[in-house]
């Protein structure tokens, strides 16, 4: 299963974004984008996971052409995005968040919208029956980020930048994704939360899931991606192994500070 961005072109109103970026994600890999900001790194992201629609260019899936799915569509497909600014629900608790995040896997018996029924009474029950795969899922969160486990009845909105970044991956996670879309992991963490999340990372990936990461820390996305993109103004101007990218003079100049 290969992940495909053709020739995109992205948009706010009129103002382009994206100029004809192409990148691919082979599944198994971490490829990283870096870039200024502003680059359109963000954008990119946006696109692959449906919260932005390109106006030109192709995003396919394997062999699914996938530019026009709705966001819930791309997501059941194993498409994750954990966004910037982790964008967890606050006043749910860590054990609430994590249950949306295996929402829709059709292998969970416990959320199911009826008429008359809002999603956050749902939320309040005690669920007698959870499939065995989500609860085990459930559990790999747990073992990755300890953290949570202690504090699984605690609102999101009361736990550190760390911790709440720990909750949207672990949310991510919980949809069972092939690819995880990862934007700016690092951003406000201190050095040994950022070596923790990174040590994770990488364990996700040896795991089976796929990463594609824009960090701010070009150093720290090269040392864990076996290839990058550079993006400048909305277009890949560099593209390669990070061993390549990490000796290229501009790419030392402009962002590892060399």
């Amino acid at each position: 299963m290969t992940l495909k961005v053709v020739d995109l072109d992205v948009y706010y109103g009129n103002i382009r974004a994206l100029h004809g970026v192409s990148l691919e994600v082979q599944e198994g890999e971490i490829v990283c984008l870096i870039g200024a900001n502003g680059a359109g790194k963000t954008t990119c992201l946006s696109a692959v996971s449906g919260l932005l629609k390109p106006r030109r260019g192709h995003i396919r899936l394997g062999e699914e052409e996938i530019t026009d799915w709705p966001a819930y569509t791309i997501a059941r497909r194993g498409i994750a995005h954990v966004p910037e600014g982790r964008r967890i629900f606050p006043s749910l608790t860590v054990a609430e968040n994590l249950d949306l995040g295996a929402y829709a896997r059709k292998d969970r018996a416990a959320l199911r919208l009826r008429s008359g029924w809002h999603l956050l009474s749902l939320l309040g029950r005690r669920r007698a029956s959870r499939g065995a795969a989500v609860r085990a899922d459930l559990e790999r969160v747990f073992s990755l980020f300890p953290a949570l486990a202690d504090r699984q009845q605690q609102p999101g909105g009361t736990l550190s930048g760390g911790e709440q970044q720990m909750l949207a991956i672990g949310r991510a996670l919980m949809a069972r994704p092939r690819f995880l879309l990862l934007d700016e992991p690092s951003l406000g963490l201190a050095p040994f939360l950022v070596k923790q999340i990174f040590d994770t990372l990488q364990e996700i990936n040896r795991a089976g899931t796929t990463l594609l990461l824009v960090e701010q820390n070009a150093r720290l996305a090269l040392s864990l991606a076996r290839r990058g993109y550079v993006l400048e103004t909305g277009r890949v101007v560099l593209e390669g192994p990070t061993a390549e990218l990490a000796n290229n003079e501009a790419v030392k100049k402009a962002y590892l500070g060399e």
